[in-house]
């Protein structure tokens, strides 16, 4: 508790929320709402995104240079599209759970689900990026140009991705304090 204010700070596990007296005036239900819509926006992005880097590794197979793949480029190219095949299977998960328990007062249930499901889908996302960022500049400018690549790109979307949201939400931590 602050002392200049009576209302907890919510926990990183409750987030931002679930925080009483956040200026909002709604029900339990009205708030899974508000979450299944701001979630079903985010899975509209990156369902769109990892269609697209989907489609671009399937027809990656199918182009004449492939054959010039040494056996290491065609393992990481492999491990990419089950990664991305994964990935666009979470993305749409959801879809599957929501039709599923659709008018099952599983509201809950769908949003806590899927909030976990999105975090998945990320990891896989960048799992994908970092992977053919690495495999085109193996390709291009060689092994340790990829590996350089690989690793920068994994750590420009650990930063973006993780750090980032961390640093914004603990500076926000203290502003409610303050």
């Amino acid at each position: 508790m602050d002392a200049t204010n009576d209302a907890p700070l919510p926990t990183a596990s409750e987030g931002p929320d679930a925080a009483p007296g956040d200026g909002r005036d709604e029900t339990e239900n009205e708030r899974l709402d508000r979450n299944w819509n701001e979630m079903l926006q985010e899975l509209r992005v990156i369902q769109t995104g990892t269609q697209i880097l989907t489609g671009f590794l399937l027809a990656a197979a199918f182009q004449s240079r492939f054959d010039d793949l040494d056996d290491y480029q065609r393992a990481v190219y492999l491990c990419l599209v089950v990664t991305s095949i994964l990935t666009t299977v979470f993305g749409l998960a959801p879809v599957s759970l929501h039709r599923a328990l659709f008018r099952q007062r599983a509201k809950s249930q769908v949003v806590h689900v899927t909030d976990r499901i999105l975090q998945f889908t990320m990891v896989g996302v960048a799992l994908t990026l970092a992977g053919t960022g690495m495999l085109i500049f193996d390709f291009v400018l060689g092994r340790a140009a990829g590996i350089v690549i690989g690793v920068l790109i994994l750590a420009v979307v650990i930063g973006i991705w993780v750090v980032l949201p961390r640093v914004v939400r603990h500076n926000h931590h203290i502003e409610l304090r303050a």
